[in-house]
C-alpha cells in the first residue's frame, strides 16, 4: 500500500472506536491513565496484573503480528509494579515484565521489541522460583532502541540513548549513549546542545491534535468510500 486509502470520515470512526475500546477495555485494568493518550491498535496491547501507571498524553502503538505485553507478576503481594510517567511511546512488540518495580520516567520512548524486566523469572539452580529480583528506574527522556534488553537492577539517567539490540545489565550515567551486549559506554552527549523532547510535542496538545485533523483532512479529503472498498478489492500499481 503506498498510501492510506481511507476517506477522512472513515479514519475518525476508526479512532473513535480505538479510544472506546481503550475506554471500555483497557482503562479498567490500569491503576491509572492519564489524559491525552493515543493507542494505535490497542486490541493488540495486553494488560496484566496490578499496579500499572500510565500517564498523560502516551502513545502505544501496537499491532496484529507484535503484541505489547505489560505485564505485573509477583510471588509478593507487596512486590511488582510499573509506573510510566507522562509523554511516554511504547512501539510494537514491546514487554514491560515486573515483579518488584519499574518506573520508566516522563518523555521516554521504547522503541520495537524492547524487553524491560526487574527479574530473572528462573533461580540459576532453582528452576521452579523466580529467583532474583530488583528494581529498574529508566530516568526522563531515555530513548530505548529497538530489540534492546533492559534487565533486573539498573538504572538508565536522564537523556541517555541505549543502542538497538543492546543488552543492559549495569547503570547507565545520565547523557550517555550506550551500546553493545553488555552495553557500554560509546559516546556522551553534549550538555550545551538544548534537548528537545516530548514535553515540547505536547506543549500545546489541543492546537497539535488541531494540526492532526488538518492534516488528515488534506490527506484523505478526496478518497471515497468506493475507492476505498476498490482498493481493497481490485488493489491497482499505483495503491
Amino acid at each position: 500500500m503506498r498510501k492510506d486509502h481511507r476517506p477522512y470520515y472513515l479514519k475518525k470512526l476508526h479512532t473513535r472506536i480505538q479510544d472506546l475500546y481503550v475506554k471500555h477495555f483497557i482503562k479498567p485494568q490500569l491503576s491509572s491513565l492519564g489524559a491525552g493518550f493515543t493507542f494505535m491498535k490497542p486490541w493488540h496491547v495486553k494488560i496484566f496484573g496490578t499496579p500499572i501507571h500510565i500517564g498523560k498524553y502516551a502513545t502505544l502503538i501496537a499491532s496484529s503480528d507484535n503484541i505489547i505485553r505489560i505485564s505485573v507478576w509477583s510471588n509478593s503481594a507487596d512486590k511488582g509494579s510499573i509506573h510510566m510517567g507522562n509523554h511516554c511511546m511504547i512501539c510494537p512488540g514491546v514487554r514491560i515484565g515486573s515483579a518488584e518495580r519499574i518506573n520508566i520516567g516522563d518523555n521516554c520512548m521504547i522503541a520495537s521489541n524492547s524487553y524491560i524486566a526487574d527479574s530473572d523469572w528462573h533461580d540459576i539452580y532453582n528452576r521452579t522460583t523466580m529467583g532474583k529480583t530488583a528494581p529498574v528506574d529508566i530516568a526522563d527522556n531515555v530513548w530505548v532502541g529497538e530489540g534492546a534488553i533492559v534487565c533486573k537492577g539498573v538504572s538508565i539517567g536522564e537523556n541517555s540513548i541505549v543502542g538497538a539490540g543492546s543488552v543492559v545489565v549495569s547503570d547507565i550515567p545520565p547523557g550517555c549513549i550506550s551500546a553493545g551486549n553488555p552495553a557500554r559506554i560509546v559516546k556522551r552527549l553534549d550538555p550545551n546542545k538544548k534537548m528537545v523532547t516530548r514535553a515540547h510535542f505536547f506543549e500545546n496538545p489541543e492546537k497539535l491534535f488541531q494540526e492532526f485533523d488538518r492534516f488528515d483532512r488534506v490527506l484523505l479529503g478526496k478518497n471515497s468510500l468506493l475507492h476505498w472498498i476498490r482498493h481493497l478489492v481490485l488493489p491497482g500499481k499505483n495503491d
